[in-house]
């Protein structure tokens, strides 16, 4: 096995694994060797993800373990990200991604957006606590293909209306899907909100995603 091979299966295992440290060592080298950095992504991290995806929902993985997984390849993915807009390679689209007004939950958020850019998406965070004029603005500056809200809290959850009336008024709402997610949030919810779609977990995101956009899984 060539020292090209051993990368790509270190990234995996480790990513797989949450293991950081190794990540962003066998990252660094394998970018020291001329390796292509959409290599490294596409046949050793999103592969490590995408099982650590499905090992969630079949319950061998639970939340802390996909947490780990996705802060071991946010390392790798802070050295390739660069190399990769350099390289010119198109993103797959734009997602912006925020909490609503009145709740400043980001765990759920975060591992989303990690799912989001390992699988080849540009993540715009606009963070915690986001008004729905906010939403609206970092849409007319960003131009974003889909707009990710969380929840975390049942008080919280109304401001998916607010934020969905405030872009429709701004006449922003045809250019854009979007997908609400958070603990108590149910499809049902998602259907009275008039949102795109409800993802439960950060795997489902990235899949619902694609969907909405008409980009192959």
């Amino acid at each position: 096995m060539s020292r090209e091979e051993e990368i790509l299966d270190g990234l995996y295992e480790n990513t797989l694994n949450g293991m950081a440290p190794p990540v962003v060592e066998l990252t660094k080298e394998g970018i020291a060797l001329n390796m292509d950095p959409m290599v490294l992504l596409f046949d050793a991290l999103i592969p490590a993800l995408e099982e650590v995806g499905r090992l969630f929902e079949i319950g061998e993985y639970f939340v802390p373990e996909m947490l780990i997984a996705a802060k071991a390849m946010s390392g790798a993915m802070e050295i390739l990200q660069p190399l990769i807009a350099e390289s010119g390679a198109e993103p797959l689209g734009t997602f912006l991604m925020g909490t609503v007004k009145g709740d400043i939950h980001d765990i759920g958020k975060n591992l989303c957006n990690v799912m989001l850019e390992g699988a080849g998406f540009k993540v715009i965070d606009i963070g915690v606590n986001v008004a729905p004029e906010t939403f609206v603005e970092a849409i007319k500056e960003h131009k974003p293909d889909a707009v990710g809200m969380s929840a975390f809290l049942t008080t919280t959850m109304p401001m998916f209306i607010t934020n969905i009336e405030a872009i429709e008024e701004a006449g922003l709402r045809d250019q854009v899907k979007i997908l609400v997610g958070g603990a108590p949030v149910t499809q049902e919810y998602c259907d009275t909100v008039g949102a795109d779609g409800f993802a439960p977990d950060a795997n489902s995101c990235v899949r619902l995603t694609k969907q909405l956009l008409g980009i192959p899984a």
